[in-house]
């Protein structure tokens, strides 16, 4: 049975999104998919497990000491945390020796605290902060809930990566995160390298991403931002939101997990490939809130899960 929070979520999405019909003139032809080999999904774990600590307490990844979530990257190097769950969401800062990159990671939706479920229906399209993101577009609108999340946190994000490339002598970061925490990330992906040396690299890796800006937003990202992946696990509804009616759009690189459990790339943005989320969920009633966690390769997100 779903649990309470999972619930409340579901109704709460219900309130502000209605159904995923489709205008006629954005239906596509199927388009061509890939299913991934078994050591193409592989390397996804490590970074499954990043966005899964992130729901863990400050103190608990400063320190490193979150349990199994935290030990699944056993040579992480944390730098900084913050947040309070609930104005701010969870995040941390660190290095990865292995991967050879600075970490990122912002904690997902906890719905049973209400500010955070209220960042997620607060759904009206805004300009991103022009001294956050110095010189882009005023034609680029996000969620005004999820640009406000990630704005709260982003200068002290900002000031962590910069310690860590300097302390590390690194020149890589990736971003990662899974819902709230997933968009909070894709919204860095945008304002990270608005700051940092033209040297620095980056790759974005999310779990269970809810749309997060208008058209423009998703093509700024495609041209701009390298490496963006997104995994949707099943009949999860929450990639779905809000509706492409609302004038929302995903970036390319959605991965979709299907129902027996292949990985499948989709291609474009939004794909209404047979295998990708859209055509899983063309509407809530046959979405399912439980798939939303995951898991994703055995990973379950959240810390004590």
């Amino acid at each position: 049975m779903p649990s309470g929070r999972y619930l409340l979520f579901q109704a709460l999405c219900a309130l502000f999104v209605g159904t995923q019909a489709l205008p006629a003139h954005v239906l596509e032809s199927r388009q061509s998919v890939s299913v991934l080999s078994p050591d193409q999904v592989a390397p996804f774990l490590p970074y499954a497990f990043y966005s899964s600590s992130a729901s863990c307490e400050p103190a608990l990844t400063l320190n490193w000491t979150c349990g199994k979530k935290c030990d699944a990257n056993p040579t992480f190097q944390p730098v900084a945390s913050g947040g309070d769950g609930a104005v701010v969401q969870y995040w941390y800062v660190g290095y990865d020796p292995v991967l050879k990159t600075v970490i990122v990671s912002h904690q997902g939706t906890e719905a049973e605290k209400i500010l955070p479920v209220l960042t997620d229906i607060d759904i009206i399209q805004q300009r991103l902060d022009t001294t956050l993101f110095p010189g882009i577009s005023s034609s680029i609108l996000a969620h005004a809930g999820f640009a406000g999340a990630q704005a709260r946190a982003a200068n002290d994000v900002l000031a962590a990566v910069r310690v860590a490339l300097t302390n590390f002598s690194a020149t890589s970061v990736t971003l990662t995160g899974h819902s709230l925490g997933a968009a909070i990330s894709l919204i860095d992906s945008v304002f990270l390298p608005l700051h940092l040396p033209k040297s620095t690299t980056f790759k974005t890796v999310l779990y269970g991403l809810p749309r997060v800006g208008n058209q423009a937003f998703a093509d700024y990202v495609d041209a701009n931002v390298t490496s963006v992946t997104h995994v949707h696990n099943k009949k999860d509804f929450v990639p779905t939101l809000p509706g492409r009616f609302l004038g929302f759009h995903h970036p390319s690189g959605e991965i979709h997990i299907t129902t027996d459990d292949s990985w499948v790339s989709c291609p474009g943005q939004d794909s209404n490939a047979t295998e990708c989320t859209i055509s899983y969920v063309p509407n809530l009633f046959v979405g399912d809130i439980n798939d939303h966690p995951g898991p994703y390769d055995g990973v379950l997100m959240g810390c004590n899960k």
